[in-house]
């Protein structure tokens, strides 16, 4: 089947769903691989646990999009409906899928250890005329349907469940079904300046871009993402244009970019570590471990990441991190003299190349005419010194400790770079 435009539609399902309950990511990811195969999702709809709304739905649904994509009901419980309905829907009869008991069966005795139910047992049925997605990460299989020239495709709610079936399954399919297009992604990140200031240095850049490629902004808490995106039949030929136009952008850019792939800043960072053998440390009172959280969810991050102190209270900060109980007497925990003696502590205890230490007032409370809610400062040492910097966030308590964060990601990459520019290098050790 052939098509110029293939779109997508993803129905979730669940009352979770519209009562803000559970939230819904499933689509969000979804979207996101189908675009990078130059599927378009067209629509995104939710649905609570109701017959007649799930029906509804594919029938709407399949007016509007050549692939629907419906997560969630796929339980072991009375209010698990999605598939009974679809068996319905495609004129099917439940059977029992031999591979999907196996499977069923070997969870239940490798891993919950309890004797299986009917209701478990009945999760092993599917309808006679789909077919059949095994579920490598849990009990409910998939199910794939074929109707009219359009793909139905049921996954459970679970996302790391959904996920695997795409993955394996869904996204290697679909370009064998329909005709795509080829699609090319460029990525950089930036940190440290506004949306609207990048938009306004890059003006001449994004006007005169050709119309099958398009610039997208993606901000977040102090960065920025920038991502073209170069539709066309030949890929070797877009490719090469985008590219060209991605060398362009980065020269624009090349004072404020982190990294030219799609990555985060701390998997940025963790690459400029690894590569110069260098290691990192936190001592962290503010951000409460969020920011050794970031760094060792990479991947590969023991590789440079030795450890942190999370010095709460000021107790710990003296007791642990020796920091002066003069300094905190007299210019407080929030103050360019405390971050700076955590910073040297944290990196002279745990002997690295680097340390960051933050502290801040988060709020709701605590703030006060000098140091308001939001008042961060954030030190970074290293072995050409330690600086210091103050930052002010406007959020709330949550968001304060994700911007703190951030902040002081981007600070230790500015002093890893400098580290580098000034010839502290891999033999200056």
């Amino acid at each position: 089947m052939t098509n110029d435009r293939v779109y997508a539609s993803i129905i979730t399902i669940g009352d979770e769903l519209l009562i803000g309950q559970t939230i819904d990511t499933n689509s969000a990811w979804m979207a996101q691989e189908l675009n990078k195969l130059g599927i378009w999702v067209k629509r995104r709809v939710a649905v609570g646990d109701l017959w007649d709304e799930i029906w509804n739905a594919l029938d709407e649904e399949s007016k509007q999009s050549q692939v629907i994509l419906i997560t969630g009901g796929l339980g072991p419980t009375a209010d698990d409906i999605t598939k009974p309905l679809l068996n319905e829907y495609f004129g099917g009869k439940l059977v029992i899928d031999e591979a999907a008991l196996r499977n069923v069966k070997d969870i239940f005795e490798k891993y919950i250890k309890r004797q299986m139910l009917d209701v478990n047992l009945k999760q092993a049925e599917v309808p006679d005329v789909c077919t059949v997605i095994q579920n490598k990460r849990g009990t409910a299989p998939g199910m794939w349907f074929e109707k009219d020239g359009k793909v139905f495709i049921s996954m459970p709610g679970v996302p790391n469940e959904m996920k695997g079936m795409m993955s394996d399954f869904v996204l290697p399919r679909l370009p064998q079904i329909f005709s795509l297009p080829a699609v090319v992604h460029r990525t950089l990140l930036t940190a440290g300046i506004g949306e609207s200031y990048i938009a306004d240095r890059i003006k001449d850049f994004e006007t005169n871009l050709p119309e099958h490629i398009k610039l997208a902004y993606l901000p977040n808490f102090g960065m920025v993402r920038l991502r073209l995106t170069a539709t066309g039949k030949n890929e070797t030929e877009i490719t090469a244009e985008v590219d060209n136009l991605f060398l362009n952008l980065q020269s624009q850019l090349q004072d404020v970019m982190v990294i030219n792939e799609d990555k985060t800043l701390e998997e940025a960072i963790g690459l400029m570590l690894a590569k110069h053998n260098k290691t990192v440390a936190t001592a962290e009172s503010c951000t409460g471990g969020y920011i050794s959280h970031l760094i060792t969810s990479v991947p590969g991050s023991s590789k440079y990441f030795k450890g942190g102190i999370v010095s709460y209270h000021n107790t710990v900060k003296e007791n642990i991190l020796c920091v002066d109980a003069d300094t905190l007497d007299n210019h407080g925990a929030v103050s360019a003299e405390t971050v700076f003696e955590m910073a040297v502590a944290a990196k002279e205890l745990i002997k690295t190349d680097f340390a960051i230490a933050v502290s801040g007032v988060m709020g709701p409370d605590g703030g006060t005419d000098e140091k308001p809610v939001g008042t961060v400062w954030v030190a970074v040492a290293a072995k050409s010194g330690t600086i210091t910097k103050k930052f002010q966030t406007r959020y709330g308590r949550h968001q304060n400790i994700e911007v703190t964060a951030i902040h002081a990601l981007n600070l230790l990459r500015q002093t890893i770079i400098t580290e580098l520019e000034n010839n502290f290098s891999d033999n200056n050790k």
